[in-house]
C-alpha cells in the first residue's frame, strides 16, 4: 500500500488528519494546500434536502490523499433510502476532480457507523437552528 494522509472527522464532526504510514511523497506545503482545496470541493456539494453542505453535515467520514494524488472517499447519508443516494457520490467525485492536482477519486458509500446528528458541525447545528 502507498503511504496515504487521510482527513477523518470525529463523532462530533471535528476534522482529525492523520499520516498514515510513512512520510507521504507530497511535499508538506502541497500537501496542506490540497486538503484545503479537498474540503474547499467537498463543501460545495449539498444535501437538497437539508441547507446544509455534506462536509458540515458530517457525512465524510474518511478522505486519503495517496501518493500518487490518487484520493478515496468514504462517505454516508443522513438515511440510506435517501432519494439522492444514487448520485450524490458523483457529485462528490465530480467536486473533488476538480480540485487542482489530484488524480483519480473513488467515492464509496459506507453506513458503518450510521450517521447521527452528533455528526454534525457547530456550523451546521447553527444553519439548521439545532442548539
Amino acid at each position: 500500500m502507498e503511504n496515504a494522509t487521510t482527513i477523518d472527522t470525529g463523532a462530533d464532526g471535528e476534522e482529525l488528519q492523520t499520516e498514515v504510514s510513512a512520510k507521504s511523497a507530497i511535499p508538506a506545503n502541497e500537501l496542506d494546500q490540497l486538503t484545503s482545496d479537498i474540503i474547499g470541493a467537498l463543501k460545495t456539494v449539498y444535501d437538497p434536502e437539508i441547507p446544509c453542505d455534506i462536509y458540515e453535515l458530517g457525512l465524510i467520514y474518511k478522505v486519503d490523499i495517496e501518493d500518487d494524488r490518487s484520493i478515496n472517499i468514504d462517505m454516508t447519508l443522513t438515511a440510506p433510502g435517501c432519494p439522492v443516494a444514487g448520485e450524490m457520490p458523483g457529485w462528490v467525485e465530480n467536486a473533488v476532480s476538480a480540485v487542482a492536482g489530484v488524480g483519480p477519486v473513488n467515492v464509496d458509500m459506507v453506513f458503518d457507523p450510521p450517521w447521527t446528528p452528533d455528526r454534525m458541525s457547530d456550523e451546521a447545528k447553527v444553519a439548521l437552528n439545532w442548539y
